[in-house]
């Protein structure tokens, strides 16, 4: 159950509205603080329709992000979008194979990206070793994409988990298709 009210587009002032173009929960949420959200969609378009880095990759990167956090509403929306993006399901099953230390068929760069995204959520940063052997493959300017994006999603899995944002009903497939594990005890 969501911590903060969810807010329609036509309780917002007339300047406010374009904020719910896309009328998801996280959106909805988030529009309590209207420049708080102005801002986030910022990077947030930016990362999916100004980056130059490959958009296969850069979901990947987000999905990685999403089962690490185990973010039920970032794994669900960018299995969808993943999907709009070349993501495949063979993709998906790799990834998480790949988080689990077993083999795939994914390329070298896919593994790298995965990584990068595990380095830096689970440490804090992409080691030297994994930014290095991604920077043979990238330019400079996708590089700063990649950290850009894996940065950013581990920001909003945190602000997912914080807002106790709730998953709409059209993503809850997406979920039981890719389920994540069970806990450790």
């Amino acid at each position: 159950m969501a911590r903060l009210p969810y807010i329609e587009k036509a309780a917002l002032p007339t300047e406010n509205q374009d904020l719910l173009k896309r009328e998801i929960t996280l959106y909805k949420q988030l529009v309590n603080s209207p420049n708080a959200l102005r801002a986030f969609q910022g990077l947030g378009s930016f990362i999916r329709h100004k980056s130059t880095l490959d958009s296969r990759l850069r979901e990947l990167a987000i999905l990685q992000v999403g089962w690490l956090a185990r973010s039920p509403y970032e794994w669900s929306h960018h299995i969808k979008l993943g999907y709009e993006f070349g993501v495949s399901d063979a993709d998906i099953k790799a990834l998480i194979d790949d988080t689990a230390g077993k083999a795939t068929s994914l390329g070298a760069i896919e593994r790298l990206v995965l990584l990068a995204a595990r380095e830096a959520t689970n440490d804090g940063a992409v080691s030297r070793a994994t930014f290095d052997a991604l920077h043979k493959e990238l330019s400079n300017e996708h590089m700063i994409d990649l950290v850009m994006t894996i940065a950013f999603y581990n920001a909003v899995v945190r602000v997912l988990a914080s807002l106790e944002v709730d998953v709409e009903p059209d993503y809850q497939k997406y979920l039981e298709k890719y389920p994540f594990p069970a806990k450790p005890v």
